[in-house]
């Protein structure tokens, strides 16, 4: 079934003279938000985006906030308009090497990563209902769960007070592709409500080169929307409950016409968060999703494969507690579990006569139990944490089964169920020797599952065949960093992180040393990734200025069946990324800013056959106040219409965003 997407509702803080109308009656004031973070926070590489640079975005786009933060990166550069869904996984640190989400992405405590694949629905994340996002580099064991071996991202719903009773934008660009979004956000008695949707639609631009087009070329054509709906309600004067849907649903074409990828999908949580003197956090939460695909030959430019559905389904939940243990420390004790399940269903055709040539289904299930402790211990100027942590995984149900077009079974294989105890850790600790420097380090590791799509799917994306290993194991990141936080002078807050991270068991794509264009997903033996992080923000009056840089020296461990990979870069993983964005606001309701990105050259393959040049490009946002409660905004994406290679596969190459101008209206009242 699907539905509309988008669910983000916030919650607004009420004034104790509208919670309660008797003077003798509890002051009630509800958050939407979970619990306080900790004073052990600082200890790790944190970066946050308020809702201003949220919402100044040239693109619009939830992945284009998120790269501010150098390091972040796709699997591929192209955004959500113009990619495949399954390429949306999402990492930190360099430490890719396929398409699956390596940092664990949160909205509202609930993990966004699809249960089948591990790409992130970045178009139902809309930023005008975010209030920040939270980006931790480094893995981290402790309460994010298995999953954030690269670092979390935590994105934040506004509240109702942010958002206004009614809000919303349109949008328009020179290609006539349109941008409609909206939210309703009343008061329910001492509560809130948020009612949220965003549509997205266009004929997109040609991500093929002009010299190696035909006429079954297609633009990156794109229709999304997305709705939701968020509740938060006071239970007791310390005590609120946070209610969430989301619903959204998602069509592109790619390349060619006919290659089209739907994906769509649902989800409902239920949150309590007590804030009293036993603080205590419980969130329960499902989620369905879907997704198909079909693939057009290149030479023929017909079907050749329909992956026509990939029903998915996730469960879990946590519950975090923080007794009153005094006010020096900071104690957090809970447990988390995850299970999801899903099943690819795909037919293959004939290139030259379109007749029907396999039918497969292929899926299985995982599933994790984490347990989980960590205290924060303030000692004066110094903060120093340390917590454990223990995961039950389970890989069972594996099935991969082919069969004829008379329907008899020609492959039949069940795989073998298992399961294993994991302890994790991560330890840190900070010295404010000033009000102006502070010096923090950090120790930690963190654990990831293999995706049923690693485990059971194989696939293919012209010319590259890449075949699925249900055999593979668990990947294992350790990491250590050192860094700094300095206050130089007023309005100027510097950041400097070096670190040395390892993933055991890296899950990457190997190529076939006999075979051309044949590759398998298997464990290496690691992936290093050594480099360091620069952060800086400068306010000078009306002026602000955001940078940051990211230098990574990644590479494979290669031995055996992957030792030609030894000493390589992870496959689409930079070396250099770096951004910095200046803002001017000379008056309320007006602001301009301009932001310039480089992200350094790449490699398509794990060979390193194939390079994606480095590309810069520059971007721009404009908006001045109208009349009551109305803005108008311009968007520029890419003026310079830099050529940006998203993919090079043995010569068959996609481009990136083109210049696009934006120009619509805002509504905040």
């Amino acid at each position: 079934m699907l539905f509309p997407a988008v669910l983000v509702l916030p919650v607004i803080p009420v004034a104790a003279e509208e919670a309660q109308p008797a003077d003798n009656r509890e002051t009630i004031v509800v958050t939407g938000r979970g619990l306080e973070e900790t004073p052990s926070e600082p200890a790790y590489d944190t970066v946050t985006i308020e809702r201003k640079r949220i919402m100044s975005s040239a693109s619009g786009r939830v992945e284009d906030v998120l790269s501010t933060v150098a390091g972040f990166q796709q699997f591929r550069r192209s955004d959500s308009r113009s990619s495949n869904p399954s390429a949306q996984g999402v990492t930190l640190r360099s430490l890719g090497g396929n398409a699956s989400t390596r940092a664990m992405v949160m909205l509202d405590g609930v993990p966004m990563v699809d249960p089948f694949f591990g790409y992130v629905p970045l178009p139902a994340l809309a930023p005008d209902r975010l209030q920040r996002i939270t980006v931790t580099r480094g893995g981290g064991s402790g309460p994010f769960g298995a999953g954030a071996l690269a670092g979390a991202i935590e994105l934040e719903s506004a509240d109702a007070a942010t958002l206004g009773l009614v809000s919303g934008s349109a949008a328009v660009n020179q290609r006539g592709e349109s941008e409609l979004t909206g939210n309703i956000a009343p008061q329910l008695g001492s509560g809130f409500a948020v009612l949220s949707g965003r549509w997205d639609r266009g004929e997109g631009f040609y991500t093929t080169p002009q010299d190696e087009r035909v006429p079954a070329t297609a633009r990156a054509r794109y229709d999304s929307w997305s709705v939701g709906g968020r509740v938060v309600m006071p239970l007791s004067g310390d005590v609120e409950l946070q209610a969430r849907a989301m619903a959204f649903d998602d069509h592109r074409t790619l390349r060619f016409k006919g290659a089209d990828s739907t994906s769509s999908g649902q989800d409902a949580s239920l949150r309590i968060v007590g804030r009293g003197d036993w603080q205590f956090d419980v969130l329960g939460f499902a989620q369905w999703r879907d997704f198909s695909n079909i693939v057009v030959s290149s030479t023929r430019f017909v079907p050749v494969l329909d992956q026509r559905k990939t029903p998915s389904r996730g469960i879990g939940g946590k519950i975090e507690i923080r007794p009153p243990v005094g006010p020096d420390h900071v104690l957090r004790i809970g447990a988390d579990y995850r299970r999801v399940s899903g099943t690819m269903y795909e037919d293959a055709y004939n290139a030259m006569t379109g007749a029907v040539t396999a039918r497969r289904h292929a899926g299985g299930r995982n599933s994790d139990i984490g347990l989980f402790v960590e205290d924060a211990w303030t000692l004066g100027p110094v903060v120093l944490t340390g917590g454990l942590r223990a995961d039950r995984t389970t890989i069972s149900g594996g099935h991969f089964v082919e069969r004829n077009p008379a329907g008899t079974v020609v492959v039949s294989n069940d795989f073998d169920s298992r399961s294993d105890w994991t302890v994790t850790w991560r330890a840190g600790g900070v010295y404010h020797a000033s009000s102006a420097l502070a010096l923090r380090a950090a120790a930690y590791s963190g654990i990831r599952l293999p995706t049923l799509n690693e485990l059971y799917r194989p696939f293919t994306v012209f010319p590259i065949t890449t075949k699925a290993n249900a055999g593979l194991r668990n990947e294992k990141l350790v990491g250590y960093e050192i860094g700094i936080d300095a206050t130089p002078a007023e309005g100027v807050t510097l950041s400097f992180t070096a670190f040395d991270n390892k993933v055991k068991h890296a899950i990457t794509n190997v190529s076939d040393p006999i075979v051309p264009n044949l590759r398998q997903r298997q464990n290496l033996p690691a992936i290093k990734a050594r480099g360091v992080e620069l952060g800086a923000a400068v306010v000078r009056g009306p002026f602000r200025f955001d940078g940051s840089l990211a230098w990574t020296d990644a590479e494979m461990v290669g031995r055996g069946a992957s030792a030609d990979l030894d000493g390589k870069r992870p496959a689409q993983s930079p070396r250099w990324a770096m951004n910095g964005t200046i803002t001017y606001t000379p008056a309320p309701g007006w602001t301009l800013a301009a932001t310039l990105r480089h992200i350094g050259k790449q490699y398509e393959s794990d060979l390193e056959t194939d390079v994606l040049p480095a590309a810069t490009t520059v971007d721009a946002f404009a908006e001045m106040p109208l009349v009551r409660g109305f803005s108008a905004f311009v968007r520029g994406e890419n003026l310079l219409d830099e050529t940006v290679v998203t993919r090079n596969a043995d010569g068959s190459v996609d481009l990136g965003t083109p210049r696009t101008l934006w120009i619509g209206v805002r509504l905040a009242h």
